[in-house]
């Protein structure tokens, strides 16, 4: 199981890397297509083609370790997001894994402890699993971030908490 999660893991991160050269090469030339790239290893398979891994690692961006995986069935989610200038996001916790690129924009993430970490435009990051934070646009432009969630059916990506005021 533990070996069929990893090759899962895997395949999420290039997902994510793969969406990241896709913004960076939107305007490229459609009758050229590139070859795919399969290894998160920095490799160049043509001079169009580059692979850089953003980033490897079992703790989420406040240092602290990831959760083991859930036994059972998996279920994968990729979600865009857009935040526009200005906008903060309410109290939340995830009760599952996931990390994400930011591709436009920088977003500020704070925890209920006050921790806060700032991710910039071409950055990944892994978010906190099971503690409580948000997320602030505090930047002139939308935040576009595509988050990657390794979950299993019927669980929710984010549980919200109203009660908790915004500043």
């Amino acid at each position: 199981m533990r070996k069929i999660m990893s090759w899962m893991l895997a395949a999420i991160f290039i997902c994510g890397a793969s969406v990241l050269n896709s913004c960076k090469d939107a305007h490229a030339q459609e009758d050229n297509p590139a070859p795919q790239v399969v290894s998160t290893e920095l490799i160049r398979t043509s001079p169009q083609v580059v692979s850089t891994e953003l980033i490897r690692t079992s703790q989420s961006w406040d240092g602290v370790e990831l959760p083991d995986y859930f036994e059972g069935r998996p279920e994968l989610v990729a979600v865009k997001y857009v935040f526009p200038a200005g906008q903060k996001l309410g109290w939340h916790h995830h009760p599952v894994m996931n990390y994400g690129i930011l591709v436009q924009g920088e977003l500020t993430i704070i925890g209920l402890d006050g921790k806060t970490h700032v991710v910039h435009e071409g950055e990944a990051v892994v978010e906190m699993v099971g503690t409580v934070h948000h997320g602030e646009n505090r930047g002139t432009k939308d935040c576009i971030l595509y988050m990657f969630y390794l979950s299993q059916k019927d669980l929710p990506l984010a549980v919200q908490h109203p009660d908790i005021p915004l500043e």
